[in-house]
């Protein structure tokens, strides 16, 4: 921290020392926490929000054994794969897209149990494939999480919209896709006109997040290479003003920023 003390008569010149806390004093802890306080709570609010976004397949609200249990009609057809229960339950006239306590369709529970003939038959029988559960995942943003291709293919094909807002991070599921380094996901989702610049409640992008919650490997690296290919803003950069190059520069992941350079990323 640098003082300027007042300086009124003439000729005086302001003195420039550097301020130092009052050794073994209240006054030099006080100075201390306010010179390292505002840091020290930024690193830790960006530590817990890393901690909660690594946690994103956790996030997500599948049936549990307890649930899947007790299910019945189509909830219960669509968990087991049974497709002719699911024609029949339907041709007897249930509602294709009724939902269980937390709000899942048939069809979440078909793309949370990865029975792609299940929801075939379910979008065929008229569930609606952009319905949110409770925590508000498409069947898209299941499949993206999971890496589940076929089962994106049947929710891209069915009707389902890669440009759908979802989870409590007012995300998309190319977000999701890119934090997990799910890359063949993210070149469907790209190919699907997902929205390559949504910036989520957290204030990153799907490439930010390639950076930011990816560990520089191969399958981020790719991630991140199909972003910048498709044309995904490279200079847009977080709310504390860093950019994805910044980022990748500083935990050296030296391809990132490679290819963020040669995409004109500052």
């Amino acid at each position: 921290m640098t003082v300027r003390p007042a300086c009124h008569s003439p000729g005086c010149k302001p003195s420039t020392k550097t301020a130092r806390p009052p050794g073994g004093t209240v006054a030099g802890a006080v100075w201390f926490r306010m010179q390292h306080g505002y840091r020290t709570m930024r690193l830790l609010l960006l530590s817990l929000v890393l901690v909660f976004m690594s946690n994103l397949g956790l996030a997500q609200n599948a049936p549990t054994r307890q649930e899947l249990a007790v299910y019945a009609g189509l909830h219960e057809a669509a968990a087991k794969g049974d497709v002719a229960e699911i024609e029949k339950l339907l041709k007897e006239g249930e509602k294709p897209s009724i939902q269980d306590a937390k709000s899942r369709t048939p069809l979440h529970v078909a793309a949370y149990m990865k029975q792609h003939a299940a929801a075939r038959a379910l979008i065929a029988g008229g569930a609606n494939p952009n319905a949110l559960e409770i925590d508000r995942y498409d069947i898209i943003t299941i499949a993206a999480v999971a890496n589940d291709l076929e089962m994106l293919k049947v929710a891209l094909d069915g009707g389902a919209s890669a440009r759908n807002i979802t989870s409590r991070y007012d995300g998309t599921a190319l977000i999701a896709a890119a934090h997990l380094g799910h890359a063949e996901v993210v070149k469907m989702l790209i190919a699907a006109k997902a929205p390559l610049n949504h910036v989520n409640n957290l204030g990153w992008t799907a490439l930010m997040e390639s950076v930011v919650l990816g560990n520089g490997g191969a399958n981020h690296t790719a991630t991140l290479k199909a972003l910048v290919e498709a044309g995904a803003d490279v200079n847009i950069p977080d709310r504390q003003g860093t950019t994805a190059l910044q980022h990748a520069r500083r935990r050296g992941y030296v391809e990132m920023a490679r290819i963020l350079e040669n995409a004109g990323a500052r």
